[in-house]
């Protein structure tokens, strides 16, 4: 039902969880831990997943926070839950109080989970190939430094996502990191399609941490594309399915 980071278990006080696919009541295509409020399932179903993801963390559903998200840089800061306010649009969140569950839902793109585990201050961040090259990563940890982190402390925690060996892209697709900074050509490798390459967003992810500062990173290694225990965006694609399920990922301080 979920994967775990050995870094983030260590801390004391902290819960996390990388859900998979499994566990669930969905059904199809969203077989059957579907936690996607924005996926076109039965919303009982989706709501009775996303009871037990809470279950799980320990806290209650109105507790497993979540936002609107948009491949965008953009924090969201929690204190408390939304309590039936619109989710704010944005694709990371940073919270310092305790007893809630900050999550976001992915189908190939990057979940980071962070803690500093000195400061109690945790976020969790959507990083597809977007929200990663303008900066969520970046301005999530400046975000946590706002409620009293120091990034020097954060862990952070690379879930479930799309890795290199299936995540084919085409040339202007390369051109555009390319153009941000000419380094970024090392995430890249040549694919087995002519104009096409096979691009490393774990590695990218690991490097935009690393330049911010936070050092202490686990990445599970996980292929959401390739492991049938997760659902991926781009399977469905190539399966010509109409929709598919979301995974949810979230990080909570005990109270």
């Amino acid at each position: 039902m979920m994967f775990g980071s050995a870094l983030l278990s260590a801390v004391p006080g902290l819960r996390h969880a990388f859900f998979s696919s499994e566990g669930g009541v969905s059904e199809g295509v969203y077989a059957s831990l579907n936690g996607g409020l924005g996926s076109r399932d039965d919303p009982a179903k989706v709501t009775e997943n996303r009871q037990r993801m809470a279950e799980q963390l320990g806290v209650p559903l109105a507790h497993l926070i979540s936002v609107h998200q948009v491949h965008s840089p953009d924090v969201a800061v929690v204190a408390e839950p939304w309590n039936g306010t619109p989710r704010p649009k944005a694709d990371a969140l940073v919270t310092r109080t305790e007893g809630l569950a900050i999550s976001v839902s992915t189908a190939d793109c990057g979940p980071i989970l962070f803690v500093d585990p000195k400061a109690r201050v945790i976020g969790a961040a959507h990083a597809g190939w977007k929200g990663a090259l303008t900066g969520v990563l970046e301005s999530t940890v400046a975000a946590m430094e706002k409620l009293g982190a120091d990034r020097s402390g954060i862990v952070a925690a690379i879930g479930p996502l799309i890795r290199k060996e299936s995540y084919e892209v085409g040339n202007e697709f390369v051109e555009r990191f390319i153009e941000a900074d000419a380094e970024y050509g090392m995430f890249f490798m040549p694919g087995e399609r002519d104009g096409h390459a096979m691009f490393d967003l774990a590695g990218f992810i690991r490097m935009r941490l690393e330049n911010a500062g936070v050092l202490m990173i686990d990445d599970l290694g996980i292929d959401t594309y390739s492991d049938e225990r997760c659902f991926s965006y781009r399977r469905s694609v190539h399966r010509k399915e109409a929709d598919y399920g979301r995974l949810v990922h979230a990080i909570a301080l005990e109270g």
